[in-house]
């Protein structure tokens, strides 16, 4: 049940917030919000593989 809710969030993750990577976002100069999407994306993204 857990890694369902992981792999429906993943899913909405992947349409709905930006993707940095794709947008070759230097870590160094991403903002405060830009690193806790990043760190939210990792989280979902970690647990969804699980």
């Amino acid at each position: 049940m857990r890694k369902q809710i992981f792999k429906f969030l993943a899913k909405l993750n992947k349409t709905i917030l930006p993707s940095y990577s794709k947008k070759q976002l230097d870590l160094a100069k991403a903002t405060k919000l830009q690193m806790a999407i990043i760190g939210w994306r990792w989280f979902v993204t970690k647990n969804a593989l699980d």
